[in-house]
């Protein structure tokens, strides 16, 4: 049961199916997600994303799938270094969708990237259809995070890879003690007054704690039939990237 406690926190009601929360507060707060994540993390949640799309890129994957793609940053910077043949990204909230579109239009490249809504849980694609997923930050936002891991492991072709990031807790005095005050006291405090919506920023330290972390997200991914399953701490554990293979027939 403590595996999947993150499935239990919610942002609004404790009563009401997670997904459809997490739709409602990232629609509310897409407007202003890009700038609390760059003073929530310093602009540090950039180098994280790019040292895992460098693990990615050893895997030489032409067709990538960007689960909760949020604002695009994450597929943004997959087209930039990988420069893949096909990249879709795909959210539950088209609030969050609208903003990846706009940038996307500024970047010039509208046309290349596609994004487009969808559940994690229900994923509307194939099997076998891509040669890497990556999910930068949303795993913990996952109403079944069994059935994610199941669903991005079955549209994945043999010998590609799954790329996890994901906020984590650090273990060790004085990072942990100092961690927890600026989570659980500071960014509620900003997120508030930035973003307008009191529940979103509370939710986040909370999600944070609750999530697998470590051997236990490895676990899960080793249940969903994934190989080669290791971890990465980043920023004195602040931040984990985890990465999981399917097997070569």
């Amino acid at each position: 049961m403590s595996r999947f406690k993150a499935e239990d926190i919610k942002p609004y009601d404790s009563t009401a199916a997670k997904t459809g929360q997490v739709r409602d507060m990232f629609d509310s707060i897409a407007p202003a997600y890009d700038l609390m994540n760059r003073m929530m993390t310093f602009g540090i949640d950039c180098r994280w994303r790019r040292k895992a799309i460098d693990m990615v890129g050893k895997y030489n994957p032409s067709r990538l799938l960007d689960v909760a793609t949020g604002t695009g940053d994450m597929a943004f910077l997959i087209d930039d270094m990988l420069h893949p043949d096909e990249l879709t990204g795909i959210d539950l909230s088209e609030g969050m969708l609208d903003v990846a579109r706009q940038k996307a239009a500024a970047r010039g490249n509208a046309g290349h990237i596609t994004f487009e809504p969808g559940d994690c849980l229900h994923l509307s694609f194939p099997d076998n259809r891509f040669d890497a997923v990556t999910v930068a930050y949303g795993v913990r936002n996952f109403e079944h995070l069994a059935q994610g891991f199941a669903e991005m492991y079955r549209v994945l072709a043999p010998g590609g890879v799954l790329c996890v990031i994901e906020l984590s807790t650090p273990v060790h005095f004085p990072f942990r003690q100092l961690y927890k005050l600026y989570t659980y006291t500071i960014i509620p405090l900003v997120g508030r007054i930035v973003s307008h919506d009191a529940h979103a920023y509370t939710y986040l330290p909370r999600s944070v704690a609750a999530v697998v972390q470590g051997e236990e997200m490895l676990a899960l991914f080793a249940e969903a039939g994934f190989v080669h399953c290791r971890l990465r701490r980043l920023t004195f554990g602040a931040c984990t990237i985890y990465m999981g293979e399917k097997a070569l027939r």
